[in-house]
C-alpha cells in the first residue's frame, strides 16, 4: 500500500504558523480578559475585588477561579502582565494541553492552598500566584521529565526570573507572599503530576 506523500513544505510552515497564531490569541485575550475586568472594577469603585479569595469563607471559594483575574489597581496589573506573557508564553510553548492542564492544577492548587491556610479577614486577588505557579512548573519540568531542552530552559528562566522567588518570603503586609509560595509549590507539583514517568513493575516469576 503506498503511503500518503507527506505534506509540502508551504503547507506545515502554514500550520505553525496557524499554530503560533492560536497560541498568541489565547495567551493575550487572557490578559485582555483581566484588563477588561479591571476597566470595569474602577467603573464600579472596586467593587469586583471583593470576588477574590477570602481564606475560609464560603463565598471566597469562588475567589479561587476569580482572583488570577483581578487585581488591586492598574499598576498592580501591569506589574503582573508582562511576566505572564512572558513566562506563561514558555510554558505555552510545550503546547496548549500542557498550558491549559498546569494553569488550571496550580489555580486549583495554589488557591486551594491558600484559601485554607491564607490569613482571616483578608481578600487576595492577582495573577502572581499563576506567574509563580509558572516559575515553578518551568524550572522543575526538565528534571521530572528528564529532558535536557527543558533543564535548559529551566536553568535560564532561574538565571532571568530567580530574584522573584525573594516574593515567596514575608515581607511587604499588602503582598500575599502566601499566593506566591503556594502557587510556585503548585507549580513544582503540577511538573511533577504531569511530567514523572512511571517506572516499569518488576517482573513476577
Amino acid at each position: 500500500m503506498a503511503l500518503p506523500p507527506s505534506l509540502p513544505a508551504d503547507h506545515r510552515r502554514d500550520q505553525l504558523v496557524a499554530a503560533i497564531k492560536d497560541n498568541l490569541v489565547l495567551l493575550f485575550g487572557l490578559v485582555a480578559f483581566a484588563w477588561a475586568l479591571e476597566i470595569v472594577d474602577v467603573l464600579l469603585f472596586g467593587l469586583l475585588d471583593n470576588f477574590g479569595i477570602k481564606p475560609r469563607t464560603l463565598p471566597g471559594i469562588w475567589g479561587i477561579f476569580a482572583s488570577p483575574f483581578l487585581h488591586a489597581g492598574f499598576g498592580h496589573l501591569i506589574s503582573n502582565t508582562i511576566p505572564f506573557l512572558i513566562l506563561g508564553g514558555v510554558v505555552l510553548m510545550g503546547g496548549r494541553k500542557v498550558f491549559v492542564s498546569a494553569s488550571l492544577f496550580i489555580i486549583l492548587i495554589g488557591g486551594g492552598a491558600l484559601w485554607t491556610l491564607g490569613p482571616g479577614n483578608t481578600v487576595h486577588v492577582g495573577a502572581s500566584l499563576l506567574i509563580f505557579g509558572y516559575l515553578g512548573f518551568l524550572i522543575a519540568r526538565g528534571l521530572f521529565e528528564k529532558s535536557v531542552f527543558w533543564v535548559v530552559v529551566g536553568v535560564a528562566i532561574l538565571i532571568f526570573y530567580g530574584g522573584m522567588l525573594q516574593g515567596i518570603l514575608p515581607s511587604d503586609p499588602y503582598v500575599s507572599w502566601r499566593g506566591h509560595l503556594f502557587g510556585f509549590i503548585a507549580g513544582i507539583l503540577a511538573a511533577r503530576v504531569m511530567f514523572t514517568k512511571e517506572k516499569d513493575s518488576p517482573a513476577i516469576t
